[in-house]
Formats: C-alpha cells, sequence, structure tokens
C-alpha cells in the first residue's frame, strides 16, 4: 500500500514515474503582451520536474490574445511563439519528467480583452468583467480552428499530453452549461457540441499514442447552476468524441448561491470518483490534496488514477519527492547534488 501514489501509470504513449500531477495554475508573469514563456516560467516549471512530479501540465495557455483572463498570460496562438515553449518542455524531460499544456479561451472572463466573447451576451458578475458578445455559428466554428492550430503548435513544441480546458467558467464551460448558453442555433441545441467538435478536430492534429485529457467542472455552485447528472452527459459525449481523461474539478462560473464549495482537503474526490466509475474512464482529482496521506489514499481507494497538487506545489517544488520520504516509498527520489541534505 506504501507505493500506491509512487507507482507507475500509462495511459495510451504516456509513461508517468508516479501517479502526482502539476495541476495547471495562471502565473501572470509574462513581461509583455506577446503571450510566451519567459525566465520565471522556465525556473517554475523546471523546478517541479527536478522536484519528482512525474507530470508537469502547463497553465491555461490561449488560442487567441483577446482569449486570456489578463494580458500577462501565455497564448499559444502563432508560431512564433513555439520556440519558448520547447525550450522548457526539453529541459523538464532532461529531468525525466513529462509535460503537457492546458489550452483554452476565457470567453467572458477576459478582462483585458476590450470586448470579450461568449456563447451568449452574459456578463460574469463582477466590476472586471465587460458584457461580452455572443459568437456568430461562423465564429464559433473559428474559434474551434483556434483550438486545433494551438494544439498543432503544442505536439511541435514536444508536449507529452495536451489538456482542454472546459471547466471553471471559460470558454467551453460557457457553452456547455444551461446558464450561459441561451442560443439558439445549432450550439445552443446540442450544449455539448462546442466542445465535442473541438475534441474532434484537436485529435487529429495529434499523434494517435497522445492521450487528450479534459478539465470539467463536475458541479456549478451559483443557483440554478448544474449538477452531476449533467455533467455525465457532457462527458459521456466529450469521451466518445475522444477524450482519454477527465481532471475533475468543480464551479468557477460564478459566484456560490445556496450550495457552497468545500473548503476542506478531498472534497472534489467523490466526483472524481463519480465520473471514473460511471463511465470507466481513467480521471485526475484536484482540490487540497496535498497532504501526503490523503494523496496515497485518493489512488489507494481507487478514487482517481492520477492525483493533481495546486497550490501545494507552489509552496514546494519538491513536493513529490517530501511526499515519498513521508510515506516512506521505496521509490523516493531525491537529486544527488542535495542528497547530503536528507541524510
Amino acid at each position: 500500500m506504501r507505493d500506491q501514489l509512487f507507482t507507475p501509470f500509462e495511459i495510451k504513449g504516456l509513461q508517468l514515474k508516479n501517479r502526482v500531477v502539476m495541476a495547471p495554475m495562471c502565473q501572470y508573469s509574462v513581461d509583455a503582451k506577446d503571450g510566451k514563456p519567459n525566465e520565471w516560467h522556465y525556473v517554475h516549471y523546471l523546478s517541479r520536474a527536478i522536484g519528482g512530479t512525474a507530470l508537469i501540465i502547463m497553465e491555461m495557455t490561449d488560442v487567441h490574445p483577446d482569449g486570456r483572463i489578463s494580458d500577462k498570460d501565455l497564448g499559444l496562438w502563432s508560431d512564433d511563439q513555439i520556440p519558448a515553449y520547447s525550450r522548457i518542455i526539453d529541459e523538464v524531460h532532461a529531468h525525466d519528467a513529462k509535460i503537457g499544456i492546458q489550452i483554452a479561451h476565457a470567453g467572458r472572463k477576459a478582462e483585458d480583452a476590450e470586448v470579450p466573447v461568449s456563447s451568449s451576451a452574459i456578463k460574469y458578475p463582477g466590476s472586471n468583467y465587460k458584457v461580452p458578445r455572443a459568437l456568430t455559428t461562423d465564429e464559433v466554428k473559428d474559434m474551434v480552428q483556434l483550438f486545433t492550430d494551438a494544439a498543432r503548435r503544442a505536439v511541435e513544441a514536444g508536449v507529452d499530453m495536451i489538456e482542454l480546458h472546459g471547466a471553471h467558467g471559460y470558454l467551453i464551460h460557457q457553452f456547455h452549461s444551461p446558464l450561459t448558453n441561451q442560443r439558439d442555433d445549432i450550439y445552443g441545441q446540442d450544449l455539448a457540441r462546442f466542445g465535442v467538435e473541438i475534441i474532434q478536430a484537436v485529435k487529429k492534429v495529434i499523434p494517435a499514442e497522445m492521450p487528450l485529457f479534459f478539465r470539467i467542472s463536475a458541479v456549478e455552485y451559483v443557483d440554478g447552476g448544474y449538477d452531476i447528472d449533467h455533467t455525465l452527459q457532457l462527458a459521456k459525449a466529450y469521451k466518445e468524441a475522444g477524450v482519454d481523461v477527465f481532471h475533475v474539478s468543480s464551479g468557477g462560473e460564478g459566484p456560490a448561491g445556496e450550495r457552497k464549495p468545500g473548503n476542506y482537503p478531498g472534497y472534489q474526490i467523490p466526483y472524481a470518483r463519480t465520473i471514473r466509475e460511471a463511465l470507466d474512464v481513467p480521471v485526475v482529482a484536484v482540490g487540497m490534496l496535498e497532504y501526503p496521506a490523503l494523496a496515497q489514499s485518493v489512488i489507494g481507494n481507487g478514487d482517481a488514477d492520477l492525483v493533481a497538487i495546486a497550490r501545494g506545489l507552489l509552496r514546494d517544488p519538491y513536493w513529490a519527492t517530501h511526499a515519498a520520504l513521508e510515506l516512506k516509498s521505496e521509490h523516493s527520489h531525491v537529486p544527488q547534488p542535495y542528497k547530503r541534505a536528507y541524510l
């Protein structure tokens, strides 16, 4: 039992040395508006690779300049951006870790866009946000192409996997939520269609052996928001379209109403297990799982296949190394130059 968190995991052509994933977390550290990762990102991701993390998912990286939460976010809308990503990816690989990227569009949550776009012209609550413009049907199809082009660039940069961001109130979420999608065209009649078309298009430009992850909010917290039953319908359609792994989170669509998100370790684990069991699909659990014994139990209990650590890895780049030592795992690894500190 003691080594469950540090056993290998394989999905398609992705082979991981353990079950620890670095969750994608925006750094808001781009120096200019070019969307390219810089020295901060280089050190940030490389240090987690050295620290023993098996899979690093680079932060929300957007398909259009106006698709970013802020102008300090990463983008992958131009071939000129590819070399900056390749530099990071190559170095992460040199330290026995795998790395992927989360591709997204913020939609109505794009704070610095002059006129944000969304599924419908419904403003996200809060003074930092503007009323978005609803994309036309043809523009939705163009948006699918933007996601596809970004995925192709990610592959050229050398990633091991790609994650589509369909959670936390961003554009794909805005299309598959009944609260924010009030369209009367084909993308309103079938709430999963936008996500399905992106998945199908992305699968055509990534290698057959590369797994496609999809981050999804299992429930919404605003009053009238969808519940897990709606998520299972979406996830079934997305799995059929080509998703290999679901990264299960929750919320992000607006301020919580009567239902509140948990604020305790492991509060999202039941959602991950529900999707895993209902669809017979690998899942990533996330949400305050930085306590090694808890992370271990998620794998040992069969709640999820992988454990994503978020703020715990912001606080400690060597979380995986320290967790393995705490759990007395036979697979613990300390970088050679640091071994004298652990004697």
